[in-house]
């Protein structure tokens, strides 16, 4: 049989080609990066060193969820311990809208200018929808971003909140060690994760923005507790009463509260992140704060208890994910679930006997 039937001398006018092979889609011409794999002694010498090549791969490890990276990470965390811990840390958040990727820059700019390190971390708490990362804020802070003596990590949002809380507060201790003395923690609008970032700084920032409403109904008197400091962003132009005003407000509502550790209530500042005033009275009001909490001991006590915290959390986090990955509870769980939706078991009965079988399992 012949190839082409075209080429049949019946067909003596026409003839078909064999054509060209199909090329890569791939470009052959590119070279494979080979990307060195560094020992754990080689990270935390570069992390010392202050490389932030070396420091965002040592956090990528940290972040990642290979049991081979944990390992290594675990290693890396423990070697630089002994060189963490005096940054001064600052959890930063906002309803959407205030401004906190422009604050962040503004204040980062005029502590830069001071001769600080700074180092921007970010916790997002819609990981179990997203999977995505905050590369938003990187582009936001384009001024920041090329500072020798910035580093800004947007964070992974893949996981559970206490997840990438636990993952945050383990890059704080491998930027401190890299030599940065300011470290930012950002967390993306208002809600659980306020709980995760007070637990870890050493002041925690409201910014907030007049003209919106009722300022003081659309927000949780929980965080307003939580918060060190409040800051009314965009007083500037035809908002500057506004925002006097909002500041007013909040003075009033926090004389309600009980007094805080430190002595001293929360202040309440107004301040232009666009326009640059106002920021460094508001560093300095931070400044100031974290060095009474330094002298009265509140700073240190503080420190003592998120340590412990975090150590709970830990256990805990340890534990659910241990528990859902049995393979014995796996088996279970779906028959219970059904039980409980066809109404032929309690909720409580049905956690109960998977409680028993992990507990007699193990």
């Amino acid at each position: 049989m012949q190839e082409h039937i075209e080429n049949d001398p019946h067909y003596q006018g026409l003839a078909v080609n064999e054509g060209v092979e199909r090329l890569p889609i791939v470009n052959p011409y590119r070279k494979k990066i080979h990307r060195h794999h560094y020992t754990v002694d080689e990270y935390v010498k570069g992390i010392l060193a202050g490389d932030k090549v070396i420091l965002s791969q040592a956090v990528t490890l940290v972040e990642s969820l290979l049991p081979e990276h944990q390992l290594i990470a675990d290693q890396i965390i423990e070697k630089c311990l002994p060189y963490a811990g005096k940054s001064e840390r600052w959890g930063i958040t906002g309803v959407p809208g205030a401004g906190k990727s422009t604050s962040i820059e503004a204040l980062g700019m005029s502590l830069i200018r001071q001769g600080k390190k700074l180092a921007v971390l970010a916790i997002d708490p819609s990981s179990e929808r997203s999977k995505g990362s905050i590369l938003g804020d990187k582009t936001r802070m384009e001024e920041l971003s090329v500072q020798e003596n910035a580093f800004i990590r947007p964070s992974p949002s893949a996981g559970s909140l206490g997840g990438v809380a636990r993952k945050t507060r383990e890059s704080i201790v491998l930027c401190e060690a890299a030599g940065y003395d300011t470290i930012f923690v950002e967390t993306v609008g208002v809600g659980q994760s306020e709980v995760a970032v007070h637990s870890m700084v050493d002041f925690f920032l409201l910014i907030q923005i007049a003209g919106a409403g009722d300022e003081l109904q659309g927000i949780k008197r929980g965080i307003m507790e939580m918060s060190d400091g409040i800051a009314i962003n965009k007083a500037d132009g035809d908002n500057l009463n506004r925002a006097k005003l909002a500041a007013a407000n909040y003075r009033n509502a926090l004389m309600l509260f009980p007094m805080p550790e430190a002595g001293v209530r929360p202040e309440v500042m107004t301040y232009s992140a666009k326009m640059g005033t106002g920021v460094d009275e508001l560093i300095a009001m931070v400044q100031n704060r974290i060095a009474l909490c330094k002298e009265n001991g509140v700073f240190e006590a503080r420190r003592h208890r998120q340590d412990s915290y975090w150590m709970h959390e830990t256990i805990e986090e340890a534990l659910r994910n241990h528990f859902y990955h049995n393979e014995h509870i796996m088996q279970l769980m779906e028959s219970k679930q059904m039980q409980v939706m066809n109404n032929e078991m309690t909720a409580f009965r049905a956690a109960q006997d998977l409680l028993d079988l992990y507990f007699h399992k193990i």
